[in-house]
């Protein structure tokens, strides 16, 4: 064998060693799902755009089929652009169902972030093509809902169903921040998605806020 093809071995042999661990992690991130699996369809709820100064805050609601085989699922944090992107499309694809809540800035300035939240959430819930009959939630325990909850601290990292609800709660929100970018130009909307960087502190100060902006968030930069 030369040692051209003793790379190509090697090569081959750690990239199914990696297939083989990232396959052992999915198992263990379905643990919750198989716990509650006979209640019938068990829904992930995540949300993104509760620190940003600006844009809405978006809720993802996702049912994932029980034999579920979508690797590289995680907290949509610890993906990157690329990674989340790929990820999109296939949970999009191969999802039950699927559905977004989004809350604009003005009603989070109205009724508070975490109010707005519960509220992107109920609305997520609300747009599933298919009713779940429990729901996994990152941390929280959503008011006005009938249906059983489980709130799972970190859940995003512990879950499949809420990793992909983060997954496209996240891509989502992200995607209509590089629109309002065009719309806003000078705030770095694309790069920062709203969040409070020092260059988009300064913008603030130096152009004024957007329509987009939170005014309960930024009161103490104008």
């Amino acid at each position: 064998m030369t040692k051209t093809e003793e790379k190509a071995l090697e090569r081959a042999r750690k990239k199914e060693e990696k297939l083989i661990a990232e396959r052992a992690r999915i198992e263990t991130l379905k643990v919750y799902e198989k716990e509650y699996a006979s209640y019938g369809y068990v829904c992930g709820i995540d949300e993104v755009g509760r620190g940003p100064l600006a844009g809405p805050v978006v809720a993802g609601a996702v049912i994932l089929p029980k034999d579920c085989d979508i690797l590289y699922i995680n907290d949509s944090k610890k993906l990157s652009e690329k990674k989340r992107e790929e990820l999109y499309d296939i949970i999009m694809e191969r999802a039950v169902a699927t559905g977004i809540g989004y809350v604009a800035n003005e009603r989070i300035d109205e009724i508070n972030i975490l109010q707005a939240t519960y509220e992107a959430m109920r609305q997520a819930i609300s747009k599933l093509s298919v009713t779940p009959d429990i729901l996994l939630n990152d941390a929280v325990t959503i008011p006005e809902v009938s249906i059983k909850q489980v709130p799972i601290i970190k859940g995003d990292a512990q879950s499949i169903s809420i990793g992909a609800a983060s997954i496209i709660a996240k891509v989502t929100r992200d995607r209509l921040m590089v629109q309002y970018d065009e719309v806003f130009p000078g705030y770095g909307f694309a790069s920062n998605k709203g969040y409070g960087s020092a260059a988009h502190i300064e913008a603030i100060k130096k152009l004024g806020p957007t329509p987009i902006h939170r005014k309960s968030f930024i009161k103490n930069f104008i």
